[in-house]
């Protein structure tokens, strides 16, 4: 064999089949997940660097369509705008919703601050420390509420009258000027319980007695410095709404009840009274209207109306 033919190389071609075409549709499947990823990833940056107030409004505002669903609104297909559901009026109210959302929450912290500030009042004081018992403050739909209730060994009025006895004179002065910095207004009721009274229809009844019993604290938590205009409104309720339900008698449906409303409670109330809204929830009670009748008010400084009800007694 010659030398060329030893170093001969033999190449050999391999002719590969031509593989079927797939298509791009993988394309789109591949990028609408990019695009939901990047949405996710977004959603999360703006939680992660919001504040609490702001993610309180955003979990209110997405609330907000079930209330809607459930109280009759306006279906979004019955919108005018060019774009059903959306355009720049659905923004506005968006925004709006969030504001008043934050607003919310930023009143309800306020007035849980001012309760935890009268706790620490009363427990600093020593004249309030002895009266702790007879001082209940919570947090209800309404707003701040403070309830001082009677006890037999210790009445917040002489007896059947509207005569404050001298420590609930401390009491309602002592508060006064921490209420009185607040921007909510307030309102006050007074209570009886319900033991029989001779002659009360014709003279004088349980009506007119918490009525006089709520305007003689309102005077003496302005004389202690709460501002005239704070007070929204004064009334007396009698015995329709005892603290005792299974005791009509217990001494400590005998009260005065100072609620500090939160803002959609004062709205509401004084939308009522521009006869703009009527009270159909359950909060009716805290604000005079007791299935669907008005419990006698007065006016800040007025007279009480007579009682047209059936009387029931005050303290004996």
């Amino acid at each position: 064999m010659s030398k060329h033919k030893k170093n001969l190389i033999i190449v050999k071609r391999h002719v590969v089949a031509a593989q079927p075409h797939h298509g791009g549709s993988w394309k789109i499947a591949y990028a609408d997940f990019m695009t939901a990823m990047m949405a996710f990833f977004m959603v999360m940056w703006l939680l992660s660097i919001s504040t609490p107030k702001q993610l309180v409004g955003i979990a209110e505002y997405f609330r907000t369509p079930l209330k809607v669903a459930i109280n009759g609104g306006d279906k979004s297909s019955l919108s005018s705008s060019v774009l059903p559901g959306g355009g720049p009026d659905v923004m506005s109210r968006i925004k709006a919703e969030l504001e008043q959302s934050e607003s919310d929450a930023e009143d309800a912290a306020r007035l849980r601050e001012v309760k935890e500030h009268l706790d620490k009042m009363i427990e600093s004081n020593p004249v309030l420390k002895q009266l702790r018992a007879q001082l209940l403050i919570d947090i209800t739909s309404e707003g701040l509420r403070i309830q001082i209730v009677d006890t037999n060994n210790r009445p917040m009025f002489e007896l059947s009258s509207a005569k404050v006895e001298p420590y609930m004179r401390v009491i309602l002065r002592e508060i006064a000027p921490v209420l009185s910095e607040l921007p909510n207004k307030l309102t006050l009721s007074g209570h009886t319980d319900a033991t029989p009274f001779v002659q009360g229809e014709k003279n004088y009844s349980n009506w007119e007695l918490s009525t006089d019993r709520a305007n003689a604290s309102r005077r003496e938590m302005v004389m202690g410095g709460l501002a005239e205009q704070k007070i929204l409104r004064v009334m007396g309720l009698a015995t329709t709404m005892n603290l005792n339900k299974q005791d009509p008698l217990d001494p400590v449906n005998r009260r005065i009840s100072i609620i500090v409303l939160n803002r959609q409670a004062q709205t509401r109330i004084e939308n009522e009274n521009a006869g703009k809204a009527i009270v159909t929830d359950s909060r009716a009670a805290a604000s005079g209207q007791i299935n669907g009748i008005t419990a006698p008010t007065i006016p800040a400084g007025g007279v009480a109306p007579p009682s047209g009800q059936k009387a029931i007694s005050p303290q004996h």
